[in-house]
Parts: structure tokens; sequence; C-alpha cells
């Protein structure tokens, strides 16, 4: 009876350290619906010599339909690679198990702004957009780790890599972005 005891505890313990919480921003829009979206969430970073890169991913419910928040940030001593999008703008999602979702670009043209940040003298370029996601996909993700990323920009396709765990040196926290739809899709619920 103890051991079973034991063992119950150690099941407990485990599922719940294993939970990822669902911390939200609500926005009250002006026809009274609310959109509820999720934190920022580090899934890429590349830093060499003085220039670094960043996406971050973040999911939004809109009245039922879940959408994903795109965000490219560069900063550089120099000026960082001018990227765009535009309604043939994609992102396509490698996973585990073989098969690539994609997803949509729901706005219209969008460019990266430039912004200078004097305390640390970088020029820096933010990229936003939503995404839709396609039929199925959403199962898809739910089931399946993340292996690769692929950025269809206006002008060119950008591939990155995601990594198993990313211990972030700018952020100096620790992400685990392979799994980011299998902890964090059941949040747009």
């Amino acid at each position: 009876m103890k051991k079973l005891f034991i063992l119950f505890l150690i099941a407990v313990s485990t599922a719940t350290m294993a939970q990822t919480d669902c911390n939200y921003t609500v926005e009250n829009t002006e026809d009274g619906n609310e959109l509820k979206t999720t934190e920022d969430y580090m899934m890429y970073e590349k830093v060499f010599g003085g220039s670094s890169q960043f996406i971050f991913f973040s999911l939004t419910n809109s009245g039922g339909t879940p959408l994903l928040n795109f965000q490219l940030l560069s900063k550089s001593k120099d000026f960082p690679q001018l990227y765009c999008l535009d309604k043939t703008s994609k992102i396509h999602i490698q996973l585990t198990n073989g098969n690539v979702v994609t997803l949509i670009n729901a706005l219209d043209n969008q460019c990266a702004g430039l912004v200078y940040d004097n305390s640390e003298k970088n020029n820096i370029r933010i990229l936003s957009s939503t995404f839709l996601f396609t039929k199925g996909s959403l199962e898809e993700l739910e089931k399946s780790t993340i292996t690769f990323i692929r950025v269809k920009y206006t002008t060119e396709t950008v591939d990155y890599p995601i990594r198993r765990e990313l211990n972030s040196e700018t952020m100096k926290k620790q992400y685990f972005p392979e799994k980011y739809f299998i902890n964090y899709l059941k949040c747009m619920q």
C-alpha cells in the first residue's frame, strides 16, 4: 500500500510539472468581442558577432478562430536585412512525423519597421503578422513536435531549424520550441 501511495505521488507531481500555464493578455475590441492572446514564446534565436535574430510565436483566439502571431526581430550595429510579408506569404512547419503544415498570412503587405536603440547603439527591425491555420493543421500540430520552420517572405524563403531546447542567451530563459503547439494549442480552446 505504501509503494502504491508513493507511485501515485510521483505520477501526480510529474503530471503537474508537465502542464503548461496559459497566461493571456485580453483585449476588448470595438465590437465588444474579447481577443485572448498567449504570451510571446521564443521559437528561434541566432546570435552571431554583433547581430542577432529572433522569432516569437503567440496564439490568439478571435471569436473562436485560432490565429498564430508571428514576430521576427533582428538587431545589429549595421542595418539588419529588410523582410516583408504579403498575401502570398506562408509559414510551413515540418513535423517529426514527416507531415508539413502550412499557415497562410492573414494580413496585407507589411515590412519590418526600423527602430534605433540609442542605449545599445543597435538598429532593430521588427516584422509582425498574423497567420491562419489551414484545415486539419491544428490536429497535426497537437500530435507531433516541430523540426523546422520555413517562412516564405515577399522576395525570398528562409529556413529556421527548431531545437528541442533553447537556452536563450538574450532572454536568460529556457524554451522548448519543438513542443510549442503541443503545449499551447490547448490554451485556445
